[in-house]
């Protein structure tokens, strides 16, 4: 555990510059968690000593990170959820542009004002979509069949109800090639000959969703069915977003449905043996109710430290935003740790100037992040030297993720996006200030990229960042268990099915306060509460320095060159 300083200075190496490295293997999440933390004891610091101190060193801070604070937290943010239900579907709810999120954001912007910090909410609208109801899908004849919602089928973000036969568009490549070929609906083409009023069946592949689906509407479908292409880790139930050639968003005024490509070959199936028998083509029924609001309110909650040189900030945040529900995992975990940080360094004057923001919209496609950087002036977009970012810190089912632009993406385990070395190098302080910790401690980690995260919205602006994650409630490959222990999941996107995964599901809402695990959520604040603290004081945050530097009057300064050993 970590003791007091006077007593010990526990759990904690203070190192610069190292390379990825992987500590010993824990055993299960739970076990492993409270192992890190110990037993408290008498000597443990207290939670009204650390509010009286300046927390502005590893070794003060990292002691008042303390879980019993941090679920507090997280009790309030489930109260406000509880209290709060979706007006669509009447389930406790921190939904963008529902009265849950706003809650949540008073709530935060209370505790930072009392905290001492200057705090102002900033307002941007975007397009609200909740479900009414459970969408259905079913065959009506000539085999009667009602598809599991999330394990045959998945709803796209549209509204409709469609009743009538299936007709394949063109372009539908069965058997699938080795890689992916198809360009089914992606062209005006592949609907000659399309009959009114029929539901269009349409293969994955070639062009967006989205061009897909207005393609059908062009040609006067009903509905639409898109299933997965069936090449390697193409063929499970598919769950697409709606967005045209642009890449903007839709809301498609006709249903759409996304299954697997066995689903959708069986449909194709039926489809040509009737043609081929002059029997009835098969017909089909989908049902989507939801509440569409055009220029929904969604808020930032921005707070500043009152110190700290205003040409060199680093920004710290997490999405306070729930997607389907209470989004107690995803990310009141996150919200939690940056908000409890916040308010143990309340006293802290420090080198750079800290802003902690709490965005909205994430999960809707980093809406709050996007507005944020994009209505900077240049100005002050060029004082902004690094973004720290929590998104999810508290999975019962872990692994210790660290956020480097070169690594791959949580969920395809693909690097898909690469980044200037001003940005990389830069982003790899903060990175192995994380790393150094998690070693200390002796928990593995591995490294991910900030695509999907708020993170990447600033890498993409040309900031350095780095961040940490525990990875959704779902997805958890064999490695990963050799390396922090749990259970295994699925890949390929059945979130919420097979899994038991809450996060990202519309029609669970399971991710409440029991979706998460408080030891987590204590030792992963705890090590980006080190990440925070060493960059308030970096006097290179601006640059692409391999190396932090301190001032040597700093009292951070003496702990640069001293390690801490675990007791």
């Amino acid at each position: 555990m970590i003791r007091r300083l006077a007593v010990a200075m526990a759990t904690y190496l203070l190192l610069f510059a190292i390379g990825p490295s992987a500590g010993v293997a824990l055993g299960s999440p739970s076990s492993a968690a409270s192992a890190l933390l110990g037993s408290t004891s008498a000597s443990t610091i207290t939670s009204a000593e650390c509010d009286a101190q300046v927390n502005d060193t590893p070794s003060k801070l990292l002691p008042c990170i303390q879980q019993d604070d941090l679920w507090k937290h997280m009790q309030a943010f489930e109260a406000i959820a509880v209290a709060n239900p979706s007006p669509a579907d009447g389930h406790p709810s921190r939904n963008s542009g529902e009265p849950g999120y706003k809650a949540s954001a008073d709530y935060v912007a209370q505790k930072m004002t009392d905290a001492g910090y200057n705090v102002t909410i900033q307002q941007y609208t975007f397009t609200y979509f909740a479900y009414k109801a459970p969408p259905t899908m079913s065959e009506v004849s000539p085999v009667a069949h009602d598809y599991g919602l999330t394990t045959e089928w998945n709803s796209g973000q549209s509204v409709g109800t469609a009743n009538a036969e299936l007709q394949p568009a063109g372009g539908i490549i069965i058997p699938p090639t080795p890689t992916p070929t198809s360009s089914s609906g992606c062209t005006a083409g592949d609907f000659s000959g399309f009959v009114a009023g029929r539901i269009a069946l349409i293969q994955r592949g070639a062009c967006n969703f989205g061009v897909k689906v207005l393609n059908a509407q062009a040609a006067h479908a009903s509905g639409v069915i898109i299933f997965n292409e069936g090449n390697p880790d193409r063929t499970a139930v598919l769950n697409g977003s709606l967005v045209d050639a642009a890449g903007n968003p839709i809301i498609p005024t006709i249903p759409v449905a996304f299954t697997s490509f066995a689903i959708g070959s069986d449909l194709l199936n039926q489809y040509q043996a009737a043609v081929q028998n002059s029997t009835p083509l098969p017909v089909m029924s989908i049902k989507i109710e939801a509440i569409v609001q055009p220029n929904a309110p969604d808020y930032n909650v921005i707070a500043e430290s009152k110190g700290g040189d205003k040409n060199h900030v680093v920004v710290v945040d997490a999405h306070l935003d729930a997607i389907y529900g209470e989004g107690m995992l995803d990310n009141a975990s996150g919200s939690a740790t940056i908000l409890d940080i916040a308010e143990k360094m309340k006293n802290v004057t420090p080198r750079n100037k800290l802003r902690f923001i709490w965005f909205g919209g994430e999960e809707l496609g980093l809406l709050g992040s996007i507005y944020y950087v994009n209505n900077l002036s240049s100005n002050d977009r060029s004082h902004i030297g690094y973004d720290l970012d929590a998104d999810v810190t508290a999975t019962p089912n872990y692994v210790v993720g660290v956020l480097d632009p070169a690594g791959p993406d949580l969920f395809g385990r693909n690097v898909t996006q690469t980044f200037p070395n001003r940005v990389y190098k830069a982003s790899t302080i903060a990175r192995d200030q994380a790393i150094a910790y998690f070693d200390s401690i002796n928990l593995n980690h591995e490294l991910f990229s900030p695509v999907g995260t708020d993170a990447f919205s600033f890498n993409q602006v040309g900031i350095p960042a780095s961040g940490l994650l525990t990875g959704q409630d779902c997805c958890k490959s064999a490695a990963e268990v050799a390396l922090f222990g749990g259970t295994t999941g699925n890949f390929e996107g059945n979130l919420g099915t097979t899994d038991g995964g809450c996060v990202d599901n519309p029609f669970l809402w399971c991710d409440n306060l029991s979706n998460n695990d408080p030891a987590v959520l204590t030792f992963m604040s705890k090590a980006f509460a080190t990440m925070v603290v060493q960059m308030a004081f970096d006097t290179k945050v601006m640059s692409a320095s391999n190396n932090a530097v301190f001032n040597k009057k700093l009292p951070i300064a003496s702990e640069a060159t001293r390690r801490f050993e675990a007791k």
